[in-house]
């Protein structure tokens, strides 16, 4: 929608959609481009994502993060890349979890 000036008078105001005036909406649409509506939709979650409900569980129970992970490296974040960064967290805590618990492990059986 832009602002354009009459031609005539040199002034006024208005937009170039018709049905504005009549208070119609069109739905923005696309048929080349599937994905334009695909984050009007919530993520799960709360609205925050698997990745980041499952990081945030993780500190409780562990294996969310390795869930996550495994989402991660089948790269789940095709379907909503709003995904990714939640998800590369969670493999990243899930990471950071198996090197400190193999660390502890061998500390205490050395």
């Amino acid at each position: 929608m832009g602002v354009f000036t009459n031609s005539k008078t040199g002034a006024g105001h208005g937009t170039n959609v018709p049905d504005a005036e009549k208070g119609e909406y069109n739905l923005i649409g696309d048929g080349e481009d599937p994905k334009l509506g695909l984050y009007d939709k919530r993520l799960p979650c709360c609205g925050c994502g698997i990745g980041w409900c499952s990081l945030l569980i993780g500190f409780v129970f562990p294996p969310a993060w390795y869930y996550a992970a495994i989402l991660y490296f089948a790269r789940y974040y095709h379907k909503d890349p709003r995904e990714r960064s939640g998800l590369a967290a969670c493999a990243i805590a899930a990471i950071v979890f198996t090197i400190a618990a193999v660390i502890t492990v061998a500390a205490i059986l050395l």
